[in-house]
């Protein structure tokens, strides 16, 4: 059977650690992410497909490509400005001599960090209020703090802070899976779509309907629950939000396992895994979404077995097919325990009222 890791988060894969820095007020409402891998790095892998993506590093992670793993995954708000947040990554890891050695001495070192944003400009009021270097660094310090197997805060935080899925406020989600065999598969997810995450008959969310669980919100409630939507969308359209016509998106995902991987393998787990944002999220990877999912492999648990002639051979690829599998669904939930940690902003840049605000619970 299997069954949530002992956070259900990204962090019951051993050694993983997430760190989130972000700023609220005066004109803000951004924030930064960072994934941070076992010293040593961890194998890594990408896949992109929204129409619209921000992202940084992301053709080092190509199989065909000289550098093997990572250290470290930043998922910033801000757009294309937010990718800045990654060289203060960059730099807090050079200082701790992790990264791509190029030399013979300990700090000779090239950190290769992936990096992708998502678009939340002017959502706190001012447009240039976004993440830069400093609060990147401050980020990755704060995953550096925590402990092997730390939960993980969800909701409005980090790179979620200013995150809109549908005109619903989005944010910080994770998940994670125990397989029978003893691997664990887990995902992180910044929820920022220009689709919705809600069913628009019934106001269930879509990966709740497709996990099976069928509670149906009360007809009064989701018909309130619409009319108060729709009137904060039109109320945000005459703030700092409408600056952006159409709106701009993007869901932001990291997917990992302890499973030995190898990069090819790591490449199909971030795609399969766009499965479960699939599910979850309606329309999926559009035009203004630049919807990217990262895949990371620690390698504490082999796909290979002895058998009993001393003979090392590989599993079936059944093995790796429920690996494959648990990416979507875990991805599928981290969405949705991103919407419903989320909580309801009013301000300067625009009126994103949460989930729970509009149906309780």
């Amino acid at each position: 059977m299997t069954h949530p890791g002992p956070q259900d988060a990204l962090t019951d894969v051993p050694n993983l650690h997430v760190g989130h820095a972000h700023r609220k007020g005066n004109g803000f409402l951004s924030g930064t992410t960072v994934v941070l891998a076992p010293e040593g790095g961890a194998v890594a892998a990408v896949d992109v497909r929204g129409g619209g993506p921000g992202t940084r590093e992301t053709d080092a992670l190509d199989p065909r490509n000289l550098v093997q793993k990572v250290e470290a995954v930043v998922l910033s708000g801000g757009s294309a400005f937010g990718l800045d947040a990654a060289s203060g990554v960059v730099a807090w890891l050079e200082e701790a001599g992790r990264g791509f050695r190029v030399g013979p001495e300990p700090s000779q070192v090239v950190p290769v960090v992936p990096a992708a944003a998502l678009f939340d400009l002017g959502r706190g009021g001012d447009w240039r209020a976004r993440p830069d270097a400093a609060l990147g660094r401050e980020a990755v310090e704060a995953a550096a703090r925590t402990g092997s197997g730390a939960p993980v805060v969800q909701g409005s935080v980090g790179a979620g802070t200013g995150a809109v899925a549908g005109g619903l406020k989005g944010g910080v989600g994770t998940a994670s899976v125990v397989l029978p065999s003893g691997t664990t598969v887990a995902a992180l997810a910044i929820v920022n779509a220009a689709g919705s995450v809600v069913e628009p008959t019934t106001g269930a969310l879509y990966g709740r309907l497709a996990a099976g669980e069928v509670e149906i919100p009360d007809r009064e409630r989701h018909r309130a629950a619409q009319e108060t939507l729709a009137a904060a969308v039109l109320e945000s359209a005459k703030r700092s939000a409408a600056s952006a016509r159409p709106p701009l998106n993007t869901t932001l995902a990291v997917v990992a396992t302890d499973a030995v991987l190898t990069r090819a393998q790591a490449q199909k787990l971030a795609g399969t895994a766009h499965d479960g944002l699939a599910r979850a999220v309606r329309p999926v990877h559009l035009l203004t979404d630049g919807d990217t999912v990262f895949a990371l492999a620690t390698g504490a648990r082999p796909l290979v077995a002895e058998d009993v002639f001393g003979d090392t051979t590989v599993l079936a690829a059944g093995a790796l097919n429920e690996i494959l599998a648990a990416g979507a669904d875990v991805l599928m939930r981290a969405v949705v325990k991103g919407v419903l940690a989320a909580e309801s902003v009013d301000g300067a840049g625009g009126v994103f009222p949460s989930y729970g605000e509009l149906y309780g619970g």
